[in-house]
């Protein structure tokens, strides 16, 4: 076997195009202009496309739109002279109000009219029925045919209430700023019908307003003469019933009322004198029926007589009591005087019950015109009373009447003032400047439309890139796995065609140079440089997902490095989907499963292809209900180093076979295969938690874009 060695220039013009350098300082990701232009220039392809289909869906619209002519007419209503007279008899017309002129310009019945007279049902502009149907409303009307409930759409092709909304469209009815100008526009495509209608709707709303204030004035006035009538009856009544009440209830004048309170108070006074004589009698009474046939305590107001025998009755008690001290109690002196007292005191006695009598005699008849005055003092008070409620009564029969009288004054006084108004108007319409026709559309033209829709169409795709930028989580450098923890980026591997893979793995001429043998190079350079100026005696080779060009790039390395002098023992690790016996026309001997199922020695399962002086081992046949043995690995890798060849395993993908962390574990460097721009951030990094035990890893990229992935500006570049 003839083996061609590379020259060092050649080596070394491989490491510069396909080889980053080596030390990597971490860079905080910043968006800035740069990077947002980076990001344009990434996604150009994209951004025209999508704002070329953006702007030709928005094409057919703006080449659709027909010119529209505006017409405006100016209008002011302003409140009339009278308005700021100060005069009673006139009256003040409504306070002008231009909201509600603005609504009256836009009532439905304004709008009919403007319809019906210059025909707009009969322009496909606004009525449509008449207008031919769109794809879009055909499409509409054939889903909600699927929705409905069975009942046919009614068709009213001169039905108002379709060509109202269209033609409130195309009208604009406002207020110019805080004048009392009142902008009337409209929009159609026919330039006359622009002026036509604001001024129609001008001439239809002073129609329809003088109209209304008529009839409102006819109705005001009506109501008002019926309201007077009512009026005028209840008033009548109020004083009919207030003269019969006065007839009826008599004389209610205040002098009645005077004398009839006088003599209330004369009976008064005179009852309570009566009751003060009462009184005194009463104790005097009282005095004369002293209890337990003692003497009557006599006063001042009792006859003299009477004092004189009680106090000889006195005077001689008062002699029998010496008698008794002096002579005892029989003595004949004693007898005596107790006999003359005994008679004394029976005449006091008869001359006290005569006195009695009279006093109760003269009580009596003290009793008796007491009665008579009270008697006499209810009827005044009754008397009275009637008198007052006759009054009150009186009072506000008078008080009804004036306030009816009130009420039909002021019916009256607004009958001259609904009079004054009607001579008067309430509101001064002036035309300020009539609709004309007008000469050029309004708005712009197509161009600027397209323009527009265009630079929308740019914006919408600009925004689309970016966020499908930052939604994008695929890797196309190792610069994004600088917070994996230890890594070694063992460089860039092109994106080829199956004519170009085909070359390289046959490797007809070992020096030939180009892009793929180049960037092969530049991986083994790279290893080399980071395991210490030595290719590692054993290497894994594996993925985070299956297709990402392990096997390829495991293929590429035996067949480098065989053309570079060394011995090379490839190994088929991925026991269940390995193609490399395929590859090496192994045929279908025995491999690596029969081998860790121990139904095979080494030297039965390495082959030996001349053509490149590789040795291989295939992957051979599963063995059913026979377990492998992993430990047997180990025994390949230093049956290798034994041999002094590097071995170089082909493993599965690192998240789907625990074979490759295993594998990871014995051999001496890892080298994991991404695909540029396909393969997840976080697959990657789970697959590097997998494998990490093998110390620092290598990671390729595949198939990477060159033309691309120079716009990220990552420090592993392709030249």
């Amino acid at each position: 076997m003839t083996v061609v060695m590379p020259s060092a220039e050649r080596a070394s013009r491989a490491v510069a195009r396909y080889a980053s350098p080596l030390p990597i300082a971490p860079r905080p990701d910043e968006l800035d202009l740069t990077s947002g232009f980076r990001i344009v220039r990434r996604r150009l392809p994209m951004i025209a496309i999508t704002s070329v289909l953006l702007t030709a869906a928005a094409a057919p619209v703006i080449w659709g739109l027909m010119p529209t002519y505006r017409g405006e007419a100016r209008l002011m209503l302003d409140s009339p002279l009278v308005a700021t007279l100060d005069t009673s008899d006139l009256g003040r017309p409504d306070p002008l109000n231009l909201s509600s002129e603005t609504e009256r310009l836009l009532s439905r019945a304004t709008t009919e009219r403007v319809i019906h007279d210059l025909h707009l049902s009969e322009r496909e502009e606004f009525n449509p029925a008449l207008r031919k149907v769109s794809a879009f409303e055909g499409l509409r009307k054939a889903m909600r045919g699927l929705f409905d409930d069975g009942k046919p759409e009614p068709v009213a092709s001169d039905s108002i209430e379709r060509i109202i909304p269209e033609y409130h469209m195309a009208l604009s009815v406002r207020r110019d700023g805080l004048s009392n100008v009142i902008q009337i526009g409209f929009e159609s495509r026919d330039p006359e019908l622009a002026a036509a209608v604001p001024n129609a709707l001008i001439g239809v709303y002073l129609e329809a307003r003088k109209s209304t204030i008529r009839n409102r004035l006819n109705s005001a006035e009506s109501w008002i003469h019926q309201r007077t009538g009512e009026q005028q009856a209840r008033v009548d009544a109020a004083r009919a019933a207030a003269a019969s009440y006065r007839e009826t209830a008599g004389s209610v004048s205040s002098d009645a009322q005077a004398e009839r309170i006088r003599s209330i108070a004369e009976l008064g006074e005179r009852h309570a004198k009566i009751m003060e004589d009462r009184a005194e009698l009463e104790a005097t009474i009282a005095a004369l029926k002293p209890a337990d046939g003692a003497l009557p305590q006599l006063g001042l107001a009792f006859p003299a007589g009477l004092g004189e025998m009680e106090r000889d009755l006195f005077t001689q008690q008062r002699d029998l009591d010496q008698l008794l001290q002096t002579y005892g109690d029989n003595a004949e002196q004693v007898v005596d005087m107790r006999g003359r007292i005994r008679k004394a005191r029976s005449d006091f006695d008869a001359a006290v019950k005569s006195y009695l009598k009279s006093q109760t005699g003269k009580l009596a008849a003290i009793d008796r015109e007491a009665g008579s005055l009270r008697r006499a003092l209810a009827v005044a008070n009754q008397e009275l009373s009637r008198s007052n409620l006759a009054e009150a009564r009186l009072t506000e029969l008078d008080r009804a009447s004036d306030r009816e009288q009130t009420a039909l004054d002021k019916l009256e006084e607004l009958h001259r003032k609904l009079v004054a108004q009607a001579t008067f108007p309430g509101t001064e319409v002036e035309i300020l400047s009539p609709a004309s026709v007008p000469l050029v559309p309004q708005g712009r033209g197509r161009l600027p439309y397209m323009i527009g829709a265009l630079l929308a169409s740019i914006s919408v795709a600009v925004t689309a890139a970016f966020v499908r930028e930052m939604m994008d989580k695929t890797l196309r450098s190792a610069d994004q796995l600088e917070d994996a923890g230890r890594i070694d980026r063992a460089g860039l591997i092109p994106r080829m065609n199956e004519r170009a893979r085909r070359r390289l793995l046959a490797r007809s001429d070992p020096s030939e140079d180009g892009g793929p043998n180049e960037a092969i190079r530049a991986v083994v350079a790279s290893i080399e440089q980071a395991n210490g100026g030595r290719f590692p005696a054993s290497l894994v080779v594996t993925s985070a997902h299956a297709g990402e060009g392990k096997s390829f790039l495991a293929r590429s390395l035996a067949m480098e490095l065989a053309s570079t002098g060394h011995r090379v023992l490839l190994v088929d690790a991925d026991r269940k989907a390995g193609t490399l016996g395929k590859s090496f026309d192994a045929g279908s001997g025995e491999g690596l499963n029969e081998f860790l199922a121990k139904q095979a020695c080494l030297d039965q399962i390495v082959r030996h292809q001349t053509e490149s002086g590789i040795d291989f081992i295939p992957r051979g046949r599963p063995v059913p209900h026979r377990p492998a043995d992993f430990g047997r690995l180990a025994e390949i890798v230093e049956m290798g180093r034994a041999r002094e060849q590097v071995v170089i395993f082909d493993s599965a993908a690192a998240l789907g076979s625990m074979d490759t962390v295993r594998l990871a574990g014995i051999c001496e460097r890892t080298v994991l295969v991404v695909r540029w721009a396909k393969t997840g951030r976080r697959a990657v990094e789970a697959a590097f938690q997998r494998i990490r035990s093998s110390g620092r890893v290598f990671v390729t990229m595949n198939k990477v874009k060159p033309r691309q992935h120079s716009l990220y500006m990552f420090d592993d570049h392709l030249t």
